[in-house]
């Protein structure tokens, strides 16, 4: 299995992912987060895995000085096309994760990471490079599928067979993420590096809502409803996405 990009899949994507509530409330829940923890000073911000730039835009628009990083050049001209139609600058770097030590000078007081690691190969040999480009001080902002909610919705639909062969890989051209991360294997991963300072989950509830009752309600409201439950003992784990404000520690 190789890291998967998505130069044949940007327009679907874009439809799939930020056409809907889906995305509004991914962006919604990771700005929120942001904005509670971020200086108001201008930050060097890397988003790696970048995609469209919804995100490096919205804090390039805050004042930051973002660089995009996207391997797959489809994305990256959107994300591109996106900062022109809003008269914003910023750095734009096609490659791979693997290559940026090479390609970038560290370090940055804010990196994204969003989405990106459940499509790698080996997903944990990102960290290190993570880490290598995060200033002491700075944040990691990393938002990964979570392997716990689709084993729940598996659940809740009956796939008991599919849970039994483990099957949680999205085939052909799927955009089911190939490889749903254990938050608990991560956070021992991350444990000598890294000191999560937040944790929140993303669409704690909408996707296992029924789609007539998805279909009722305001965009809104869903937005309200997220956001307050969040970060809801009971329920930010169920998120299908998490998302994890990280803080590298000072001896590393």
């Amino acid at each position: 299995m190789s890291d998967r990009h998505f130069d044949d899949l940007a327009l679907r994507f874009a439809e799939k992912i930020y056409g809907g509530a889906k995305g509004a409330i991914r962006l919604a829940v990771l700005q929120a987060d942001l904005a509670e923890v971020l200086p108001e000073r201008p930050l060097r911000v890397l988003d790696v895995g970048a995609g469209l730039g919804h995100m490096a835009l919205w804090l390039a628009k805050r004042g930051h000085l973002v660089t995009l990083a996207e391997p797959a050049a489809p994305m990256l001209g959107a994300a591109r096309e996106r900062f022109a139609a809003a008269g914003q600058r910023a750095t734009f770097v096609q490659a791979p994760w693997q290559e940026l030590p090479g390609r970038l000078d560290a370090p940055f007081d804010l990196v994204l990471c969003h989405a990106v690691l459940e499509w790698l190969a080996e997903p944990l040999r990102i960290l290190p490079v993570l880490h290598q480009f995060s200033a002491p001080g700075g944040w990691l902002s990393l938002a990964f599928y979570n392997k716990d909610a689709l084993i729940y919705r598996n659940l809740l639909k009956g796939h008991f067979r599919k849970l039994r062969k483990e099957q949680f890989a999205g085939e052909g051209r799927s955009l089911t993420p190939q490889r749903p991360l254990d938050p608990r294997e991560l956070k021992a991963a991350m444990q000598s590096a890294w000191r999560i300072d937040g944790e929140s989950g993303v669409r704690v509830f909408h996707d296992y809502m029924p789609v007539e009752f998805q279909a009722r309600a305001e965009l809104p409201d869903l937005l309200e409803m997220e956001l307050a439950y969040r970060r809801h003992p009971a329920f930010a784990g169920l998120g299908r996405y998490l998302h994890w404000l990280c803080r590298p520690h000072p001896t590393c």
